[in-house]
């Protein structure tokens, strides 16, 4: 993941290529993706999703309802991570954003999906939880907190 204060088109096409090569984007079979009328956005841009199989869907013209999901996924990442971080720089917001975003996918329970992670359930446990010790990870300082049943 890459950040910049000011993108352009080639910017943007780049990024859509080094996504494509991630193996993760690969394992996870992605078969949409949403973007805005951004003339960032252009026709090469699409290409490089379309060749790996992607369904491209623009969202609508004016209208406030099309990006909810991205608006929750901001307000998400805004009110659980970065308005109780002091972001010290560029790179510490990169490294802050990416530490949330592994939790965000591997730890945090969703409820929308019966309270299991994006990336799919973790080893389940082999005996009931009350038998199992508990692990905690801090995860960013310690703002975040994660729990894993030991053997």
């Amino acid at each position: 993941m890459q950040v910049s204060a000011h993108p352009d088109s080639a910017w943007v096409i780049q990024q859509a290529r080094n996504s494509t090569f991630s193996l993760e984007v690969r394992a996870a079979r992605v078969r949409f993706l949403i973007h805005d009328r951004d003339g960032k956005y252009s026709g090469p841009f699409d290409e490089v999703f379309r060749t790996e199989g992607v369904t491209m869907i623009r969202t609508p013209i004016r209208d406030p309802r099309a990006n909810a999901f991205a608006e929750r996924w901001v307000r998400t990442v805004r009110t659980e991570c970065l308005d109780w971080t002091l972001v010290r720089g560029r790179r510490h917001l990169e490294r802050v954003l990416r530490a949330y975003v592994l939790h965000y996918n591997r730890g945090r329970p969703h409820r929308e999906i019966g309270l299991a992670t994006p990336a799919g359930p973790a080893a389940a446990p082999s005996a009931p939880i009350l038998g199992y010790r508990l692990l905690s990870r801090d995860i960013l300082g310690g703002l975040i907190r994660e729990y894993d049943a030991a053997a």
